[in-house]
């Protein structure tokens, strides 16, 4: 498997991780100021992927993003826009509701993006690796073995237990999924911060990311809530050329349907966090 996995050495302090921006110019503006309200400088910021996505401002999300010297990998989008594939490459079951979703915003984004921006996703690695607190840290997009797996909080432990095996990691960052969730077993943590561009189908148009922090040992996470104007998003989406359905969804926090959802995270619907 010829990966490119970019090592970026020892972190500390705070780490703030999230995933899925998805055009929401308005939520990265958001977690932008959170950040440099918490003094966590772009270097420590790492996104999960999918910088575009569902919503109305593909182009300046990317320049906004590339501006603020976050890093990111490379999600499922990134790498079919690089490749000027024609679709989202999100392994959503062919005629199902977000396979038609994805009919409507991916060439929507396509058609936004500038050559710079393009250029930018070249740069993008598939896997960014580091070390906190004598933590191994590996990001992934869905899993370290296919970028649109999805992996959820009930998704078997031997599922993401070869993935461990695989980075030689303690922690993996993973995204994909749009659902936050941490989950450990023998040292081992699984932590999705969530993404900022849509809800978590929680009932709250709020949208999560989470901070590792080594001040404490062991090494904490913490899961937030980020507050943005959801209502301007919500409003710029309402443009004829996108999903009707995404744009309420970032009103209501409800999923317009559960497609991907196992069993068990189907029954979380509208319910609170619990993180």
């Amino acid at each position: 498997m010829n990966k490119n996995i970019v090592d970026i050495g020892e972190l500390s302090g705070k780490v703030l991780l999230f995933g899925g921006v998805y055009s929401n110019l308005q939520a990265l503006e958001a977690l932008i100021a959170v950040a440099e309200h918490e003094g966590i400088p772009p270097e420590n910021c790492l996104c999960t992927g999918d910088i575009i996505g569902y919503c109305a401002q593909p182009e300046e999300t990317i320049q906004t993003f590339k501006n603020w010297n976050a890093r990111s990998i490379v999600g499922n989008v990134e790498i079919q826009l690089r490749d000027d594939e024609d679709d989202c490459g999100c392994d959503f079951r062919e005629g199902s509701r977000c396979d038609g979703f994805s009919q409507q915003w991916y060439p929507y984004a396509k058609s936004k993006l500038s050559k710079d921006s393009l250029n930018y996703l070249e740069t993008l690695p598939d896997h960014i690796k580091f070390t906190m607190g004598n933590q191994k840290v590996t990001v992934v997009h869905g899993s370290y073995f296919n970028v649109s797996e999805f992996i959820f909080k009930s998704t078997a432990w031997a599922t993401k237990h070869s993935n461990f095996e695989a980075t030689e990691s303690d922690i993996i960052i993973a995204g994909h999924c749009g659902l936050p969730f941490k989950h450990k077993n023998n040292n081992k943590r699984w932590i999705n911060p969530g993404v900022i561009g849509m809800p978590a189908n929680d009932g709250n148009p709020n949208v999560w990311f989470a901070i590792l922090d080594d001040l404490t040992k062991p090494l904490q996470v913490n899961f937030r809530k980020l507050d943005y104007n959801h209502t301007l998003t919500n409003k710029l989406m309402l443009n004829g050329l996108l999903p009707e359905s995404y744009a309420k969804t970032i009103v209501s926090g409800i999923w317009d349907n559960m497609e991907i959802l196992p069993e068990v995270e189907k029954q979380q619907q509208g319910k609170p966090l619990e993180l």
